[in-house]
């Protein structure tokens, strides 16, 4: 087998080149063990905390595109051809300017932020919310948004502290924007983004331990050639294997870099969501069909993972407690399956088979996944129920997908997870709804129904009674919610305390 290819980013505005990174490494590791940047932490290791949060920089559309991610779990080699910031560069980068050429700020306005309304006290976390409000700050502050305390709280929900309170943190995250702009000269950096990729050679690696083929065909073909490979997109599970199970990989696949996969087309046939784009970018995309799914949107995980991991990750993962797939089944999706031997479509309801099993062949990818536009009479609510509010797995995953005309249930679709051994379509519930009145009364059977049709295990997060209860007052809850009747304002003050969370 070849050695691993440099890896190369842009950090400081210079090119850095490191040789002999093992596939596996994380990038919290190279900045760490390498490159000696200390001031990025490791707290949980596994992309809950964000105490190691770092801030990438890709070109877009010939504009540069911030990003913050967990770089516990993240590999160093997926940066590749991008920039890099951490928490000691902020104040230390020759492309971060004053806006002022006669200012000389020590301090970027972040971390002045920060200083100002004592938003640190055991400092161990700092670097990690610091680093998520620069890239709050670069994309909103410097394209003249406001940084709302509902904003802050949504995109600092990565990050966890448990000294000072959130309080000061949002002030300073709201007060950022009022001190001495600085700003990134996007302009050079695209230049010098360019010239890494331009240095890069495209000819393929069949024998790489750390292979990135930035095209279908010949992804495709490596996965032919090397069906041992680990197959990874945003690594934020398989990040785990390696820091948690201290797993070793010789071999990597990176789905990533294949352009045909980090496309999302909508078309009058509906959308096709390739399977390697972030899942930042697939909310978004299906938000601007169904805009009631930003809340459930934003607790999905927090914004670095949402930033790193990918829709078809989380679909091919397959896990039970997974938040997309009962959403994506809801909306009625398929999914593609490709190899060197041609392309098969299936339900994606249909693609798994067991706990963690599914049908994909050694020699097969996953590589998009389609979802019809939304219809004339369609009501669609997603619900997660999680011991916290923000960055947490659900207990109980529910989404309802009904089409109601006249009052009549036409059509339902529902997608549930966490009382499966794997994300499953309530088929008997939809059986029951159709063709009946929408009504209370066929909500609380339907629930029964629901209810009946699942037995779930009880474990760390709830037990096997809590997600029955759970499952049948929610839907009573969509019925309060799609009822169009004024007193469900008042009758969902009454319900179990558990359907508050949802």
């Amino acid at each position: 087998m070849s050695t691993t290819r440099p890896l190369r980013f842009i950090r400081r505005g210079k090119t850095v080149t490191l040789n002999g990174i093992a596939p596996d490494r994380t990038l919290l590791e190279v900045l760490r063990e390498d490159m000696n940047c200390t001031g990025t932490k490791e707290g949980c290791a596994e992309g809950d905390c964000g105490a190691c949060t770092v801030v990438l920089g890709s070109e877009r559309d010939g504009a540069v595109r911030y990003q913050t991610i967990n770089s516990c779990i993240r590999l160093a080699h997926s940066i590749d051809a991008m920039a890099l910031w951490t928490v000691e560069d902020l104040a230390n980068d020759p492309l971060i300017q004053p806006e002022d050429r006669n200012a000389s700020p020590s301090l970027h306005p972040v971390q002045q932020a920060m200083v100002d309304c004592h938003g640190s006290q055991c400092g161990f976390c700092t670097p990690g919310f610091v680093m998520s409000m620069f890239g709050m700050y670069q994309n909103h502050v410097c394209k003249g948004e406001a940084v709302t305390r509902e904003l802050a709280v949504e995109e600092l929900s990565g990050n966890l502290c448990r000294c000072t309170g959130y309080r000061p943190i949002f002030d300073a995250a709201q007060s950022m924007a009022g001190l001495p702009r600085m700003r990134v000269n996007e302009h050079e950096l695209l230049r010098q983004l360019a010239a890494l990729k331009a240095g890069q050679s495209s000819a393929p690696e069949p024998s790489s331990p750390y292979m990135a083929p930035e095209s279908l065909e010949a992804l495709l073909q490596a996965r032919a050639a090397h069906p041992q490979a680990l197959v990874v997109a945003g690594t934020t599970d398989v990040g785990l294997w390696i820091t948690k199970m201290h797993r070793q990989y010789a071999q990597i696949l990176d789905v990533t870099r294949a352009k045909e996969l980090r496309e999302v087309t909508v078309s009058a046939s509906g959308i096709s969501i390739g399977a390697a784009v972030r899942l930042t970018d697939a909310f978004h995309a299906l938000e601007r069909q169904w805009p009631q799914l930003h809340r459930f949107a934003a607790r999905f995980a927090g914004m670095p993972v949402r930033n790193s991991g990918t829709l078809g990750g989380n679909v091919a993962n397959g896990s039970p407690i997974g938040d997309s797939m009962p959403l994506l089944i809801a909306l009625g999706a398929s999914i593609t399956l490709a190899s060197v031997r041609g392309e098969r479509h299936l339900p994606l309801e249909d693609f798994y088979t067991g706990y963690r099993k599914n049908l994909l062949a050694a020699d097969e990818l996953l590589t998009a996944i389609h979802l019809p536009l939304p219809a004339a009479g369609q009501k669609l609510a997603a619900y997660k129920v999680s011991k916290r509010f923000d960055d947490d797995i659900s207990a109980v995953c529910l989404v309802l997908n009904l089409q109601i005309e006249g009052g009549i249930v036409r059509q339902a679709r529902i997608g549930a997870g966490g009382v499966s051994a794997t994300p499953a379509r309530a088929v008997k519930t939809e059986a029951a709804l159709i063709g009946q009145p929408w009504t209370q009364s066929l909500a609380i059977e339907a629930g029964k129904e629901l209810q009946s049709e699942f037995d779930p295990i009880s474990d760390m997060r709830a037990s096997s009674a809590y997600r029955k209860e759970v499952l049948g007052a929610l839907l009573r809850r969509f019925w309060l919610e799609t009822s169009g009747d004024d007193r469900s304002r008042v009758t969902l003050g009454t319900l179990h305390p558990l359907e508050v969370l949802a």
